[in-house]
C-alpha cells in the first residue's frame, strides 16, 4: 500500500480543489426540483466547472464514466448515471462532484430533496450526515481507520440503518482514488495509522433496509438490493498536526 503525504504546497492545491467542488454543490442546489432531468443536472454543472472554474471533471470518461457527475436517486446506492430521467417531487437525490484542478482532486457529495421528502427519506439523509461527522471528528494523527470505520458504524446501526460494505471512500490528492481504502464499518485500533498530510475521503453509505448492494447491467449504477432506500454524503478531509481539516466545506456547512 502506498499513502502518498501532502507537502505543504500540494495541501494548498487540495484546499482549491476542494473548495471548488462544494461551489458546484452549492451552485446546483437551486436547480433540483420537480421536472428537471438528472441528464439537464450533469450539463449544468458540467458547464459550470469548465467554464467558470475552467476545471475538469473528474468522473467523465473515468474508467468509462460517460457522465461529468454522479446523480443517484432514492435506492440508487452510488454512481447512478445522469440522463432522461425525471425528478419527481419526493425524490432523494445525492449530488457527488470531483473536480480537478491545478492536477489536483476535491471529492464530495450531497443529499438534495425534490420537494417534501419523506419522513423516512429525511431521517436516513439525517443519520448518513450525522454519521460521516462521527467518522471525521476521529480522524487525527495516531487513529486508526478502524477508529473511523467503527464510529460510523456503531450510530448509524443503533438507528436501525444499515452500512453498505462494498463501497467506500478513498485516499486522494493527484489520482482520484489513491490508498487506503476508508471502510465505514470496523474495530477500533485496527487498519492503517493516520499521520499529518494524509487526505482521504469519509463518505458513508447507509441503506434504510439491509446493507446488501448489486450493479446493474451498466457496470456502474449500484442499487439496494431490497429496493429500500439509500443516503450518502461525502467530504475530502486533511489531516493535520493537531486533528483535520475539512477541505469540501459548502456555504451550509460554514
Amino acid at each position: 500500500m502506498t499513502v502518498t503525504i501532502k507537502t505543504p504546497q500540494e495541501q494548498d492545491k487540495m484546499r482549491v480543489a476542494g473548495r471548488l467542488a462544494a461551489d458546484v454543490l452549492d451552485m446546483i442546489g437551486d436547480y433540483v426540483k420537480p421536472g428537471i432531468t438528472t441528464g439537464e443536472l450533469d450539463s449544468i454543472c458540467h458547464e459550470f466547472i469548465t467554464t467558470v472554474q475552467d476545471a475538469t471533471p473528474a468522473p467523465l470518461n473515468y474508467r468509462g464514466f460517460p457522465k461529468s457527475i454522479c446523480t443517484s436517486v432514492n435506492h440508487v446506492v452510488c454512481h447512478g448515471i445522469p440522463g432522461e430521467k425525471k425528478l419527481k417531487s419526493g425524490d432523494a437525490v445525492n449530488i457527488d462532484i470531483t473536480v480537478i484542478k491545478d492536477g489536483y482532486h476535491g471529492d464530495t457529495s450531497r443529499m438534495f430533496f425534490v420537494g417534501k421528502p419523506s419522513v423516512q427519506a429525511q431521517r436516513l439523509a439525517e443519520v448518513a450526515f450525522e454519521g460521516m461527522w462521527r467518522g471525521i471528528e476521529e480522524l487525527a494523527p495516531g487513529k486508526h481507520l478502524g477508529d473511523v470505520g467503527e464510529a460510523i458504524q456503531s450510530f448509524v446501526e443503533k438507528q436501525r440503518f444499515s452500512v453498505v460494505r462494498e463501497y467506500c471512500g478513498h485516499g486522494i490528492g493527484r489520482v482520484f482514488h489513491e490508498d487506503p481504502q476508508v471502510l465505514h464499518y470496523g474495530t477500533r485500533g485496527s487498519g492503517i495509522e493516520l499521520r499529518e498530510g494524509m487526505t482521504l475521503t469519509v463518505e458513508p453509505m447507509i441503506n434504510a433496509g439491509k446493507r446488501q448492494v448489486r450493479l446493474l447491467n451498466d457496470g456502474w449504477t449500484v442499487v439496494t438490493k431490497d429496493h429500500s432506500l439509500s443516503a450518502q454524503w461525502e467530504h475530502t478531509v486533511l489531516i493535520t498536526d493537531t486533528g483535520y481539516e475539512v477541505l469540501t466545506l459548502g456555504n451550509s456547512d460554514r
